[in-house]
């Protein structure tokens, strides 16, 4: 963006616009009294939406619409302007402005008569999302959750923000009035400067003209690009909030893996240990909240979500490959057994997310203080659980509250208290049990049970990486559960996919996220069962994203599918929590290319990889996931065929170790390219191979895995 429209952001006739006033007694005078008068029993047109987001705000009196023609329309013929409002379920302070400020009907009032008001979930809707998020960002340099954003009738946004208290509500709907009134020519020059600034966002700078040397050369420097910020303390990135950012440390375990960087090892081991120790971790029911909001993990927000546990399944999964730590293994154990009980629905499919809050306030249902807690235990039992998850009288978090964190080991809690190490470890156990059987009777946080295909297939995903990591079968059963269930009721024939389930209802065209981690858990689960039908359909998934996603000048992917109601058809490039679905489909493409010998795919892979070579330099931890597949094109992966009617009994030996270089395929079919003439009657045979060039057909495991580690 240039200069000159920044500055126009911030024009002083706009500040004075929306600035906060201290008149906006003048505004209530005018309007009538504001103090909330309770409404009769409503309910508005959210009361059939899809999201159970959206249908909480359904007894709002509000008179909200989902986004579609009939808000856009109604906006251009009264010529109204446009309020898009973006939450989700369990996001805190969305609730918080509900309740402030959407459901008091002088509030509504003023909504009603004077703007068209649209309410979004942003797990539903993440495209509608990402415009207006990043409208907040250029206006303000800053967003989050409630976003708040106001756009001329064309969908064009002047103005954004993120929480207001009722009183600053009123004062800025007041003023966006005034404005859009007024001087209407003004904010039609800042919509078009801010829908110019979204745009530019978007420009993909010309390819680098890499060779696999190059790549090799600028992998071995991507790792001291985010090694000056990393937490050597305490893990993660420097600062706080912290985010878990399980890309990051997947793509140093692999740089461990590939060129033996022990800091790289350490960096991850570190962090994975403080996440476990801290308040983020729910060492009663297991699963992790999604993010600590100080530097150490001790406090979280307390939501939690799916996308977050799948994804740190898988990265404690690869740790424990790497390790051994029974720490890790305890983790990914408890984290299923909390997806289990609390996410998973009948048939198969993964549910969104558990509300921060419960009782009107956040973090009530883990929290404890220290008298509640020896109500539970008998005195000895309080004593080491109190010492062991930092419980003191005055808290350490609210109001004389305690998040269960630990800063000490068995061995520390045993010297204290003059027991041995298993008595302690006895204690915890049966302490942890009483307290979550007392925890379970208070009143839980609400559920969001929609079910999204690129959630689910992050979890499908984390399930298999359990199951190669622990050899548990019921790990792959759920996995398996979860597929069939994708497959039946999100994927089409042609490949297309729907978005979201709710009510026994799939609804809203999938994105690029949804087709790029799909695909990718198929391509897991073919390596995990062989059968063929899991990797015909990842290809028949990327084939539609090809079709009606991909840009054919920058050889990248819209996140839409096609040009919409929205004022810009977006990209996304840089991984985040979530890694990005470009950054995702590149990867996609790179092992289908190699599975089906297409040189077509390996060469929009290599396409958008030869883009995002500098940013990986510049932004390390974001472009993490580009960087990892940087390090299996640099590397070149085996393809490892095991032919014979014992190939999954071996192949699952051989999964039990970390081997992020290996594409693995096999049974007693040659129904790849690189299956062919391999197939030995009576035989189990397997066949390490790079470039399609093998190695001598071994029969074992452990030569394999010799083969395997031996340099070309």
């Amino acid at each position: 963006m240039v200069q000159s429209d920044r500055e126009y952001f911030f024009s002083d006739k706009f500040r004075f616009l929306i600035g906060w006033s201290l008149c906006a007694c003048v505004f209530l005078f005018l309007m009538g009294s504001c103090q909330k008068n309770e409404p009769a029993e409503f309910s508005n047109r959210l009361v059939a939406a899809s999201s159970p987001y959206l249908r909480e705000h359904a007894d709002n009196p509000v008179d909200w619409y989902e986004w579609g023609s009939e808000a856009l329309d109604k906006a251009r013929l009264e010529d109204k302007p446009i309020i898009i409002s973006i939450g989700y379920a369990s996001c805190h302070w969305c609730h918080v402005m509900e309740e402030e400020s959407f459901m008091d009907t002088a509030v509504a009032r003023v909504m009603n008569e004077n703007f068209v008001s649209i309410k979004i979930d942003r797990e539903e809707r993440p495209d509608i999302d990402q415009v207006y998020m990043t409208a907040a960002q250029l206006i303000s340099g800053n967003a989050g959750w409630p976003l708040n954003a106001f756009a001329l009738p064309n969908g064009k946004p002047f103005y954004a923000g993120t929480y207001f208290t009722k009183d600053q509500w009123l004062n800025l709907l007041q003023q966006i009035l005034t404005a859009y009134r007024e001087d209407n020519r003004s904010l039609i020059k800042q919509a078009d400067a801010i829908t110019k600034g979204i745009l530019e966002n978007e420009v993909i700078e010309p390819a680098a003209t890499g060779t696999s040397n190059d790549h090799g050369e600028i992998y071995k420097r991507i790792f001291s690009s985010i090694e000056s910020k990393l937490d050597d303390t305490s893990g993660g990135l420097k600062g706080a909030p912290k985010f878990p950012m399980p890309v990051v440390w997947e793509f140093l375990l692999q740089d461990y893996y590939y060129t033996n960087n022990t800091k790289a090892l350490e960096a991850t081991t570190i962090t994975l240990n403080a996440m476990a120790n801290g308040g983020i971790y729910d060492h009663l029911g297991g699963g992790f909240a999604r993010y600590g909001t100080d530097a150490n993990w001790k406090i979280p927000h307390f939501e939690k979500m799916l996308y977050d546990n799948g994804q740190l399944v898988s990265l404690y999964s690869h740790a424990y490959q790497v390790t051994a730590d029974p720490v890790y293994s305890k983790v990914i154990s408890e984290t299923l057994d909390f997806i289990h009980e609390e996410l998973t629905s009948p048939d198969g499919g993964f549910y969104s997310s558990l509300n921060a809050d419960s009782e009107g306030e956040e973090g009530t249902f883990y929290v404890w203080t220290k008298a509640e807690i020896e109500t539970v235990l008998d005195r000895q039992s309080a004593t080491i659980f109190n010492e062991y998850y930092s419980v003191t009288e005055e808290g350490n978090w609210e109001n004389q509250k305690n998040v269960l964190y630990r800063e000490s080991t068995t061995d520390d809690i045993a010297k204290n208290n003059n027991v041995s190490v298993a008595e302690v470890v006895q204690s915890l156990a049966a302490a942890k049990a009483k307290l979550l059987e007392r925890r379970n009777k208070r009143i839980q946080p609400s559920l969001d049970d929609k079910i999204l295909t690129s959630w689910n297939a992050l979890m499908l995903i984390g399930y298999l990486d359990a199951y190669c990591a622990l050899d548990k079968q019921q790990y792959l059963e759920a996995a398996k559960s979860n597929a069939q269930f994708l497959k039946k009721h999100m994927l089409q024939e042609n490949g297309k996919l729907w978005r979201s389930y709710s009510n026994n209802n799939a609804s809203i065209d999938a994105f690029l996220d949804d087709y790029a981690l799909l695909a990718n858990a198929y391509i897991k689960l073919y390596q995990a069962t062989f059968e063929i039908e899991w990797l015909s359909l990842a290809r028949t998934i990327a084939d539609y994203a090809i079709l009606h996603f991909q840009d054919s000048q920058t050889g990248f992917f819209y996140y839409t599918p096609e040009a919409s109601q929205l004022i810009v058809r977006k990209m996304e490039l840089s991984d985040q929590v979530i890694p990005s679905s470009n950054s995702l489909m590149a990867d996609v493409l790179f092992k289908l290319g190699q599975y089906y010998s297409e040189e077509s795919y390996l060469a929009i892979s290599n396409k958008m990889l030869n883009h995002i070579s500098k940013d990986m330099l510049e932004n390390g931890p974001y472009y993490a996931n580009w960087a990892s597949l940087l390090g299996k094109v640099s590397f070149q992966p085996y393809e490892v065929a095991i032919m014979g009617n014992e190939s999954l009994e071996k192949s699952h030996a051989l999964m039990k170790n970390y081997l992020p270089d290996v594409l693995l395929m096999g049974g007693t079919e040659e129904n790849l390219p690189l299956l062919e003439d391999k197939f030995v009657a009576d035989k189990t045979i397997i066949y390490v191979c790079r470039d399609k060039v093998c190695k001598l057909p071994v029969r074992e495991v452990k030569e394999a895995l010799q083969q395997l580690h031996t340099k070309k």
